[in-house]
């Protein structure tokens, strides 16, 4: 899943984003209001977190500007402005979620789980589809209570796929979800990853669950 961080303690938003990305996020970071809408105009998230204290443009305003761009991404706010009208202000404006600072990098994990069941219609923390199954809290993946080991990228293309079973992904779809803006590797990225889950949760059983579809990409299903 991919993640804007807007946050304009640089010292605070590296030590965020390197816990999200260890988490298997996709994290794109930027550092006052101007430049979080910028990028939220061409880029879709799967999640936003917003301060709200920014320069240029605070984080009332990024919001207002991802509202009236239609996007029904899910927001949280993360301030130092603890106060009862502040949380009311920014949930009442559209806001998903809202952290206040100082806060444990535990709870922040555990609020971004809970707006991405929100926003895909999951009613826990553990997908399954047949015997496979991925608990989003413990980052743990079985299939036929066997454990599966993946990488960090593996796990993350493992989880779009799960969240969107059933829905055919294009390869943009995919890549514009599980990798950031650094990433600068192949144009057939997603194929090669694909591939290698493919290995890991398919191979040694008769019925397979990740299928391609040609000309259109791939798709998490339990064929009859």
């Amino acid at each position: 899943m991919r993640i804007l961080l807007a946050e304009d303690e640089k010292d605070l938003n590296h030590i965020i984003a390197q816990k999200l990305t260890a988490d298997g996020y996709s994290v794109d970071c930027c550092f006052d209001g101007e430049e979080a809408i910028a990028v939220l105009s061409y880029t879709d998230y799967d999640a936003v977190i917003l301060d709200i204290m920014m320069p240029k443009a605070d984080g009332y305003a990024v919001l207002d500007a991802l509202r009236r761009m239609k996007r029904t991404t899910p927001v949280l706010f993360l301030t130092a402005r603890d106060s009862v009208s502040d949380r009311v202000k920014g949930l009442d404006r559209g806001a998903n979620d809202y952290l206040v600072k100082p806060f444990s990098f535990e709870e922040l994990s555990a609020r971004l789980r809970a707006m991405m069941r929100t926003s895909f219609g999951a009613s826990s923390n553990v997908l399954c589809i047949g015997d496979l199954s991925m608990d989003c809290s413990a980052h743990t993946v079985a299939r036929n209570g066997m454990e599966i080991h993946l990488s960090a990228k593996e796990y993350a293309l493992l989880e779009y796929l799960m969240y969107n079973q059933g829905r055919v992904l294009s390869r943009e779809m995919i890549e514009d979800h599980v990798w950031n803006f650094d990433y600068e590797g192949g144009t057939n990225v997603v194929d090669v990853y694909i591939s290698y889950l493919r290995r890991k949760v398919d191979d040694g059983f008769d019925r397979k669950l990740i299928h391609t579809v040609r000309g259109r990409g791939f798709v998490l299903r339990e064929d009859v």
